[in-house]
């Protein structure tokens, strides 16, 4: 049987990740480990963790390195760990009782009809049962199995992915550089042949039901700075770089009429910056 690591990473919401380790470590097929990366959190998550959750595994990283850093290290410590499979996600998701049960089940389906599979993602809602806009797959039209309640997808996101350790053995982990924002995107269609289980269900808990042109706290900033950074890469087809700056192009027009004024720092410092070649 392939052996399942699951990675979470954290900072700041030890409720939250209560919440998400309460629901990971219940599957009806449970992760045979499971690592939480903790990007320097200061509310008592370590303290938490020590005392109620001795059994799982802690990656304390120095600093926050954001979400790209802590799937990155986290991800690399369960490769070179030696598992086959690798489920990411954020503190706060949650999967229901069958999450990777039903991530599982599809791939061997995938398998039985021979169909290379690198990642499968669930399928994410929000609180109040709609899918997620932060989550929502960019689907491939031409490949839908609904034997195996399987949909091929070009883009998916890091809230509640398997990923295959040969995906990671030949096209490399995620950019940690990204910190926040892409870098699932990034990865996925650098990796190719991913799906999403149509009946592996994850609640991704965030505050509000959002888009990035709905937030106001300047992470805007690392959207510019990252649509530019990857249109410059090689890793990714032409095509798809200039569909994901077409992409960002709209949603920043969208973005400053939400925002008005205060929408034009975050983005002309993240084009700015977005301008210099990729850190990597």
């Amino acid at each position: 049987m392939d052996r399942v690591c699951a990675v979470i990473v954290t900072y700041n919401r030890k409720e939250l990740l209560r919440e998400c380790l309460r629901a990971v470590l219940s599957q009806t097929r449970p992760p045979d480990h499971v690592l939480v990366v903790d990007n320097a959190s200061t509310d008592g998550t370590r303290e938490m963790l020590r005392e109620e959750f001795p059994q799982v595994e802690v990656l304390a990283l120095p600093e926050n390195q954001g979400g790209a850093g802590g799937f990155h290290e986290g991800m690399k410590r369960a490769y070179e760990a030696g598992y086959d499979w690798i489920w990411v996600m954020d503190d706060d998701t949650i999967p229901t009782p069958k999450g990777l049960e039903e991530l599982l089940e599809a791939y061997t389906c995938l398998q039985k009809a021979k169909l290379p599979c690198n990642a499968i993602g669930s399928t994410v809602v929000w609180t109040d049962g709609r899918l997620h806009p932060m989550n929502i797959p960019w689907v491939n039209p031409f490949l839908n199995l609904r034997g195996c309640a399987t949909q091929g997808v070009f883009l998916t996101s890091f809230v509640s992915v398997l990923v295959n350790r040969e995906a990671i053995s030949r096209k490399g982990l995620p950019r940690k550089e990204l910190f926040v924002w892409n870098d699932d995107w990034e990865f996925f269609l650098r990796i190719g042949d991913v799906f999403v289980a149509r009946r592996s269900i994850v609640v991704h808990k965030t505050k509000a039901f959002y888009t990035p042109a709905d937030t106001t706290n300047g992470r805007y900033y690392y959207q510019a700075r990252n649509r530019l950074w990857l249109f410059q890469t090689k890793d990714i087809s032409l095509l798809w770089r200039i569909i994901l700056l077409l992409h960002f192009a709209a949603e920043a027009f969208v973005f400053l009429l939400k925002q008005g004024k205060r929408g034009w720092k975050p983005l002309v410092q993240g084009l700015r910056d977005g301008l210099r070649p990729p850190p990597w």
